[in-house]
């Protein structure tokens, strides 16, 4: 359990004087992870053995460990941890924050890469499609969704065990797509190694680091998250964006094929749907 739930848990518990510490902890994280014992002590007005107490309450090792552990909730970021009131944002800056991330990743991905990467993925006998977590996971199915209608053979996956699985049974055959908001995915990135070591191309979605470092080609991506933690992050659509280029550029690549490919799909809708009008493909 990470120490601020620690503190809350077992703050009616605590003695006045650690309570009185706990408090303090709680209200300036900053503070108290950087100051001394003694000017700490001096600060909140109790004994040195007072603090001490609350650590081995806290199941911390010693005061050192108490302020190693606050350090790290600090680095997670204020804005998790700050009991004041938050106004709620409006619809239209839900709006606005997905144009701005738009305008920021706009003409990152080059022309060129996209061209690599899809006579690659068009040349492939199987393109493995990996990305974990709760936006890469949704991400690689959307993916899979996309190239599946332009006869584009592939699968998605996003169990760790399952992508260590498929990437040591690829060849230089196949091409291996890693998506990463964070562009760090272990899971991801060892399975893409796994992948390389048996010949596979790897193309990366993901900002820059480790995994694009990996990628034989890489499209790149930014992320930028507000202060605003209680609204969904608007870096997803920029993963969903970077997927709608690649996949038209694969329909162009192949468009023999998947012209063939979508009109039956849009046959049969039709037919289920009783409507033959302009409805989304599908969705």
């Amino acid at each position: 359990m990470d120490i601020v739930s620690q503190i809350k848990e077992r703050l009616p518990h605590l003695r006045p004087s650690e309570r009185k510490i706990a408090n303090f902890l709680l209200s300036d994280m900053t503070y108290a992870a950087n100051a001394p014992i003694s000017v700490l002590a001096d600060k909140i007005q109790v004994s040195h053995a007072s603090i001490t107490r609350l650590a081995k309450a806290l199941e911390c090792k010693n005061v050192r460990d108490l302020k190693l552990k606050l350090a790290q909730s600090v680095a997670v970021g204020e804005r998790y941890t700050n009991d004041k009131k938050v106004a709620q944002k409006d619809i239209p800056a839900i709006y606005q924050s997905i144009h701005d991330i738009l305008t920021l990743n706009a003409g990152l991905i080059t022309d060129e890469v996209i061209q690599q990467a899809s006579q690659l993925i068009t040349s492939a006998k199987h393109t493995l499609i990996f990305g974990v977590g709760g936006g890469s996971t949704v991400m690689a199915q959307e993916c899979h969704h996309r190239f599946f209608r332009l006869d584009i053979n592939s699968h998605a996956y996003s169990d760790p065990m399952l992508m260590r699985m498929t990437a040591a049974t690829v060849d230089e055959n196949d091409v291996v797509l890693c998506l990463s908001l964070g562009g760090v995915s272990p899971d991801v990135y060892q399975s893409a190694n796994i992948a390389k070591e048996y010949g596979a191309y790897v193309i990366a979605i993901c900002p820059e680091g480790d995994l694009a470092e990996l990628a034989d080609i890489h499209l790149p991506i930014t992320t930028q998250e507000a202060d605003y933690i209680f609204k969904p992050s608007a870096s997803r659509y920029v993963m969903l964006a970077a997927i709608d280029i690649l996949a038209s550029e694969l329909a162009v690549k192949n468009q023999r094929k998947s012209r063939e490919k979508l009109r039956r799909i849009k046959v049969h809708l039709d037919e289920h749907r009783h409507d033959s009008g302009r409805l989304p493909l599908g969705d």
